[in-house]
């Protein structure tokens, strides 16, 4: 049997992050973590693109878009925090939904930290507090997914 695992480093990647500035408090920590992590993992500085969208419902034509400019692998951060309507549902599922298309459509990896929280104390948890960090979490799987690409020769 053999197993096939890809690694962490983002040694001579270019990598996208997109960030929904809706919620902007818990978007933020979202991006510092993603931002942080990649740059330890070997992403150099000025191989690293930030792309900011007003909210989580354009979070996935922002992804079409990038998926067709180089890069390797795209980071989508944003917060949906639960209201008392049924918008919470609608904009999440959408904005997951469209990025798992685009994703499969373009084999570009995309790092999944979007979050949808009951409320700001549940936000906060997940943006680096006890719950730990959507950021890190979505770079760590984004690195992984492009490097496992390439060692399968996936194109």
């Amino acid at each position: 049997m053999t197993e096939f695992k890809g690694s962490g480093s983002g040694e001579g990647l270019r990598i996208c992050i997109l960030m929904s500035r809706f919620n902007l408090i818990v978007t933020d920590r979202l991006l510092d973590g993603a931002r942080q992590t990649l740059l330890e993992r070997g992403v150099a500085e000025d191989r690293l693109d930030v792309i900011s969208v007003p909210g989580a419902w354009e979070l996935p034509p922002a992804a079409r878009i990038a998926s067709g400019r180089g890069y390797d692998a795209i980071v989508a951060l944003g917060c949906i925090i639960r209201g008392e309507t049924a918008h919470f549902d609608h904009v999440g599922r959408a904005a997951i939904d469209g990025l798992a298309r685009v994703q499969l459509r373009s084999g570009v990896p995309i790092g999944l930290g979007i979050l949808t929280p009951d409320d700001m104390t549940q936000a906060m948890a997940r943006a680096g507090g006890e719950v730990g960090h959507a950021g890190v979490q979505a770079a760590e799987a984004a690195l992984e997914m492009v490097n496992l690409r390439t060692l399968l020769r996936v194109d």
